[in-house]
């Protein structure tokens, strides 16, 4: 049976999770509205992604005869004012889920929950591919500036993601 704190907090969880997708579709949608079709493919498949996160929460609740308990959704941000805002934000919100992450593992520890310490071992290892895929991207549309070619390029490069 899981622990009515760590319930709590995974059902929390579900919802940063699902804010995450969100926010990554309406990246993908500005993305779109600017005619840059491959960096809103890889908004798109960042928001699968998201989606993914938040049911692994959901099936770990279940699984330990919990209960799961959705949460109302924030409202994204839709503009920017360019992809390199957009992978700055990125950046910035994929930090904020890894403290929330961190914050989780130390909840288990806390509540000697060996369970939910191991199913989470596997979102601390996501969280540090997350934050190294956006930081480079970051980094890359930063020595671009605003270079029409350069974002082009870029573009045509996220668009080969699978």
């Amino acid at each position: 049976m899981i622990k009515e704190a760590i319930q709590r907090a995974f059902n929390e969880q579900i919802k940063k999770e699902l804010d995450s997708a969100y926010l990554y579709l309406s990246m993908a949608a500005y993305f779109d509205s600017q005619n840059l079709e491959g960096m809103a493919h890889w908004m798109k498949l960042q928001a699968k992604e998201e989606f993914k996160h938040a049911m692994k929460f959901y099936e770990h609740i279940n699984e330990r005869g919990g209960r799961v308990e959705l949460f109302s959704l924030e409202r994204p941000v839709k503009e920017w004012a360019g992809p390199f805002e957009v992978f700055k934000h990125v950046y910035e919100h994929e930090q904020k889920v890894t403290a929330s992450i961190y914050n989780l593992v130390e909840l288990s520890k806390k509540e000697n929950d060996h369970a939910a310490y191991n199913f989470l071992q596997w979102f601390v290892n996501e969280q540090i591919e997350e934050e190294s895929s956006a930081s480079k991207i970051l980094q890359t549309i930063e020595k671009i500036k605003d270079s029409p070619v350069g974002i082009i390029m870029m573009d045509r490069e996220l668009a080969k993601r699978e």
